[in-house]
């Protein structure tokens, strides 16, 4: 009932391309031939990522955005844990008191 099912890879239904390209020899020249000129490989233009550069104001407004963050995120945590535990101080007390109220109904008879 709980078999686990394997995924069964389909088989390839497109062209598959080769590893190892063929290579092609340049040591055999046409003679009287001049149509068949490789064409001329074109550079990669290089693109240059500008460097980030911080003016004071700019540091301090990222100090300032960090320290933010810091203490929103510190703020919701401790929220979040007292949450947590206000919660389980309530179930306890419901607890002690159900306990006691049981107990008390068990001795009166």
């Amino acid at each position: 009932m709980l078999r686990p099912r394997i995924p069964v890879n389909p088989l390839p239904t497109g062209i598959a391309t080769p590893l190892v390209q063929p290579t092609t020899s340049t040591d055999i020249e046409p003679a009287a031939c001049n149509h068949h000129v490789p064409a001329p490989v074109q550079a990669t233009p290089h693109v240059q990522v500008p460097a980030v550069r911080l003016t004071p104001t700019g540091l301090l407004a990222v100090v300032a955005g960090g320290v933010g963050l810091v203490l929103v995120v510190g703020t919701v945590l401790v929220s979040m844990l007292l949450a947590v535990a206000i919660s389980a101080t309530s179930v306890a007390v419901c607890a002690v008191v159900l306990r006691s109220l049981l107990n008390g109904q068990h001795k009166r008879r």
